[in-house]
């Protein structure tokens, strides 16, 4: 049976291949000389085919030098010509390529034919592997399995073309539809190519390693995706500032700097405190600090009462009043006195230190200052990323690049403010004594209140209606409300900076609050010192009780079972904690409820009014009165650090307090959020707020610092109560650290403490640590005004490099219309000449042509 194979030679000719395959009815001579024949012809034809591989690299790599030399040479020459040519040449050297690797696979095919009587399968195998190994990407061709010096070159010429084009697409201005098929033909051909660059058994290793590295690389970007996913609300506070600038988005990042501090707060208090007491403490109704009296419990699971945090509320693990103070509870014998106690200072120094650490890592962002050069120029080229696929991601981008012009004219046009300095004194310090009037009649206000609820108190609240019973909170709410209203009309007139406007109304409602604040404080005082009073009169009632119980009921050598009395029967003392605990959670339940009012009303009923009421009204209500609301992002930051203030000045007496905060915090994120968004428009002069954000901070520390001195004073000074809370029954609440270091430490232990917090090594250690934050903060003052001393130089010698610059391309431009000039006016005079030479030939010609 016979085979024909055909194979086109490289200038048309046919070569036409006739194999017998039929030779086992031969002797057994004949099969051996046609072994030895084959051989010898197998021998001959690879030594051929090597050396005609050799010869045809040879001369395409000739022929595309030349090919290439005529058409730069034609190219250079700017002819039609020279670009055809090179067309040409290039379609000429593929043709021939293609020619050449059918003429191989042709001789391939009639090499393995031949051996097919011997092993057949072997060179089946051989031929798809061949095959397989072969690989085309865009109008290149290379066998991977025989590569010549020369094509190896060439082959990691492509590669690095390749990579380099992948590193560099991005900054291309190319449309994306050429863009992506650019990019993934580009990554196939070097996922392809990249591996046979090595040598010998090093290739797979080499492919091996370039495929773990390509999947390392995409582990971490994976990993660095996954970690921004994981960041709470990242996408709806970026979508935020793309809309309305980084002032209101920065109200959002101090939210949720927030929300975090309070999530460590709450595993304190409820995984220190809360759960040991409900899981090892003695259960409700075994003594009378965990029981209901008698004469409330009709009215204990009332819907005003609960709401008002009385009945089964107070007499829960929410406030300070329930814990017992057994030095031990349950089979681990926790320490929950001592624990109370470490708690309530831990969270207190666990606060300094995360709001110091954050003011110290802003301050080191920040930089000296901001770098305003070729700002617009930076905008306008640098600002889009040219990677975004997603249309609504493009869309925030738009907003983001829009918003962020809108803060860049601002700046440019407050940098170059020129107003009457005499005018805008005489308005700011009108301004400031209007503000000082408004916070005197606020203090005045709420005294007056607090001095009517004492009146109220001590008629008994009973006779009384829900108003009179939360006057104070409610009062303090709205004057929080409306205050910040004010204050923003009154700034009007200063005529600031936005960024330094803010920061003054700031500082307005920070005293407002302020002052607030400590008149609350003040009046919880009063109260304090009146429920001690009473706490006196229940002691010598409880001592009178107790005698009429046992007086005459049992003799005095009895040896009879002494007299049950049910809890909710035993008389007990006001509690002063549990009262202090109580006012704090109403403050922050009445605050809650005024701002989400507020926002529900003010924001959301008024964006609803205009958007359907402005066609049929006879003004434009979206420009004109109400108008879409702004967000006010000054009276929502100082509201954030005054809750925060009270939480950490009524945790103590109320552990359910951070949870209750992490709750509100945890609304206020989402119903703002959405508030913003589809209810307020974007301020009329969108500012850059602050890099650093520090001011935010100062305030942080200021009231944290402000909140825990009550706090402090009332552990140190006053008596806790004789029947309710963990330190009962000892005259100060830090006395639960003398007794657990006498009780479970040895005694060099409890002498070395003492000597360490006597008042003679305190001080001084505290007088040190002033000196050394007073050093720190100079030296680091002085470095900043070096650095922008030393910026300002760079700035002035990039100016002054500038002039130079400008001042020798003048100098080169003269230069070059001088030689202009020169040349024109030689040219003119070559003219001139020729014209005059011309004229005299003429001359001379018709002198002749007249004398024959």
């Amino acid at each position: 049976m016979g085979q024909t194979q055909i194979s086109t030679g490289n200038e048309g000719q046919v070569t036409i291949y006739c194999i017998d395959t039929d030779g086992d009815s031969h002797g057994g001579g004949q099969e051996m000389e046609r072994e030895s024949k084959n051989q010898k012809e197998k021998k001959t034809e690879k030594g051929g085919a090597t050396r005609s591989r050799r010869r045809r690299s040879e001369e395409r790599s000739e022929e595309r030098s030349e090919s290439s030399r005529d058409g730069r040479k034609d190219r250079r020459r700017g002819g039609k010509e020279g670009r055809r040519r090179g067309r040409q040449g290039k379609e000429e050297e593929i043709k021939k390529d293609r020619k050449n690797n059918k003429n191989e696979k042709a001789k391939k095919q009639l090499e393995s034919n031949t051996n097919h009587s011997k092993s057949s399968s072997s060179s089946s195998s051989s031929e798809e592997e061949e095959e397989g190994e072969k690989e085309k990407v865009g109008d290149e061709e290379f066998v991977v399995g025989s590569l010549s010096p020369e094509e190896l070159e060439r082959l990691k010429e492509a590669v690095d073309e390749r990579k380099k084009l992948i590193t560099t697409l991005r900054g291309k201005p190319w449309p994306m539809r050429k863009k992506l098929p650019t990019l993934r033909e580009s990554q196939l051909f070097v996922e392809k190519y990249e591996g046979a660059l090595g040598k010998g058994r090093g290739r797979k290793l080499y492919a091996y390693k370039v495929m773990m590295r390509k999947k390392w690389m995409k582990f971490e970007r994976d990993l660095e995706n996954f970690k921004t996913a994981c960041i709470p609300w990242e996408m709806k506070i970026k979508e935020i500032e793309s809309h309305f600038g980084s002032s209101v988005a920065s109200y959002f990042i101090f939210l949720r700097w927030m929300y975090g501090i309070n999530m460590i707060l709450f595993s304190l208090t409820f995984g220190l405190v809360m759960v040991p007491e409900a899981l090892m403490g003695r259960p409700y109704g075994s003594i009378p600090r965990k029981t209901v009296p008698r004469e409330e419990q009709a009215s204990a699971m009332d819907f005003a009462v609960l709401w008002d945090w009385g009945g089964y509320a107070k007499y829960s693990v929410l406030f300070y009043g329930y814990y017992n103070n057994q030095r031990a509870v349950g089979w681990l014998k926790f320490r929950m006195p001592l624990s109370y106690f470490l708690v309530g200072v831990g969270t207190v120094a666990y606060s300094y230190m995360v709001v110091i650490r954050t003011m110290a890592r802003n301050a080191k962002e920040d930089g000296g200052g901001d770098d305003t050069s070729f700002n617009f120029s930076w905008k306008i080229f640098t600002s889009w990323d040219y990677l975004i696929g997603n249309p609504e991601t493009a869309d925030n981008k738009f907003a983001s690049i829009t918003t962020s012009f809108k803060e860049a004219i601002v700046e440019e046009q407050e940098s170059r403010k020129d107003d009457n300095i005499h005018l805008t004194r005489f308005l700011r310090v009108l301004a400031n004594f209007l503000v000082l009037c408004c916070l005197a009649g606020s203090g005045y206000l709420i005294y007056f209140v607090v001095r009517r609820s004492q009146k109220f108190a001590l008629e008994g609240l009973d006779n009384y209606g829900w108003w009179e019973r939360n006057e104070v909170n409610m009062v303090m709410s709205l004057l929080g409300m409306f205050c910040p209203m004010l204050f923003d009309v009154i700034s009007a007139l200063e005529n600031y900076h936005p960024r330094i406007a803010l920061q003054w109304q700031l500082g307005r409602i920070f005293a407002l609050f302020l002052g607030n604040l400590y008149t609350f404080i003040i009046a919880l005082m009063d109260q304090i010192n009146l429920k001690r009073a009473e706490e006196e009169i229940v002691k010598f009632n409880m001592t009178a009780w107790q005698a009429n119980l046992y007086n005459g009921t049992i003799p005095e050598n009895s040896t009879a079972p002494p007299i049950t009395v049910d809890p909710a029967d035993v008389p007990r003392g006001p509690c002063w904690e549990t009262m202090v605990g109580q006012e704090f959670v109403r403050l922050i339940i009445s605050d809650t409820m005024t701002t989400y009012i507020t926002l529900l009303i003010g924001d959301f009923l008024r964006a609803v009014l205009v958007r359907f009421l402005n066609h049929c009204w006879c003004w434009d209500l979206e420009y004109g009165f109400p108008s879409y609301s702004e967000f006010d992002v000054s009276g929502n930051v100082l509201g954030l650090i005054f809750n925060q203030g009270m939480i950490w000045m009524g945790a103590f007496y109320a552990p359910c307090l951070p949870a209750l905060n992490l709750l509100r915090l945890h609304v206020s994120m989402y119903l703002q959020c959405w508030a913003v968004m589809c209810c307020n428009v974007p301020q009329e002069r969108v500012f850059k707020a602050s890099g650093s954000n520090n001011f935010y901070m100062a305030m942080l520390l200021v009231i944290l610092f402000l909140s825990t001195l009550p706090a402090i004073y009332t552990i140190v000074s006053i008596p806790p109560s004789f029947d309710c809370g963990p330190f009962s029954g000892k005259s100060r609440m830090f006395d639960v650290i003398q007794e657990t270091l006498e009780s479970d430490f040895p005694a060099w232990f409890g002498k070395v403490f003492s000597y360490a917090s006597n008042p003679g090594l305190v001080l001084p250690f505290l007088l040190l640590m002033v000196l050394a934050i007073y050093y720190l903060h100079s030296t680091s003052k002085t470095y900043k005004h070096a650095n922008l001393e030393l910026k300002k130089k760079l700035q002035a010698q990039s100016e002054e490099n500038k002039k130079k610059n400008k001042l020798a391309a003048q100098k080169a431009a003269n230069d070059l219309e001088q030689a202009k000039i020169m040349a024109a006016a030689e040219q003119q005079e070559k003219e001139e000449k020729q014209t005059n030479n011309n004229a005299s030939r003429r001359g001379e010609e018709r002198v002749i042509a007249i004398a024959f």
